[in-house]
């Protein structure tokens, strides 16, 4: 009889323990299920948060992107008219000289003047202004008669055979070279002295 009290206590004490058992079991089943409910809930959010940052992003890049496409149409018409507009300046300079001109014209022109000096004259002191102008805007004339021959300034036109002059230096100048400031308009077209044949050196000094 104590044998039996005593299997049944103990079925009884496992049957206890089997129940803590799966009581521990589905508690820690739970527990799981729910931290990983959290973490998934955690990357939902995160991720939430990354789209909003990135459609931010992107707005802003549209909007940067547009500003500059603005920008550059705006530089890009203002250099237009810049180019356009670019001589103004210098060419309302210039009217003055049209004006002198015609007013020189219309004296040659009219009755009674014989006079070839003073058209010269009007004309010089137009030629004179109109250099000053030019000087304004930097644009000055290259020296060249007497000074040695500079293929970056002159083109030579002929070489003239002389012993006045040393070799390679500028003889005449058939047309004024033009630069302006460090950069050249047009050169100067030149005569070129070279040194005399020998041979027609002693011819001469034969006739001498």
């Amino acid at each position: 009889m104590e044998d039996r009290q005593e299997r049944v206590d103990d079925q009884t004490a496992e049957s206890q323990e089997d129940g803590k058992a799966r009581q521990g079991d589905s508690l820690s089943k739970e527990s799981s299920k729910k931290k990983r409910k959290n973490v998934v809930d955690d990357l939902k959010k995160n991720l939430d948060e990354q789209k909003q940052l990135a459609q931010n992003n992107y707005e802003k890049f549209l909007r940067a992107y547009a500003e500059l496409e603005n920008y550059k149409k705006r530089t890009e018409k203002e250099r237009a008219e810049n180019l356009k507009y670019a001589n103004e300046e210098l060419l309302r300079d210039l009217l003055p000289f049209i004006d002198n001109l015609h007013r020189a014209i219309e004296h040659a022109s009219s009755e009674g003047n014989d006079s070839p000096e003073a058209l010269a004259e009007g004309v010089r002191l137009t030629l004179t202004e109109l250099i000053r102008i030019l000087e304004k805007y930097g644009v000055e004339s290259i020296e060249s008669v007497g000074k040695p021959f500079d293929p970056n300034l002159h083109e030579a036109m002929l070489q003239v055979e002389t012993k006045d002059h040393e070799p390679l230096t500028i003889v005449e100048e058939f047309q004024k070279g033009y630069r302006i400031k460090d950069r050249l308009l047009r050169p100067a077209r030149v005569s070129v002295a070279k040194r005399p044949d020998v041979d027609e050196e002693r011819t001469e000094a034969q006739e001498a």
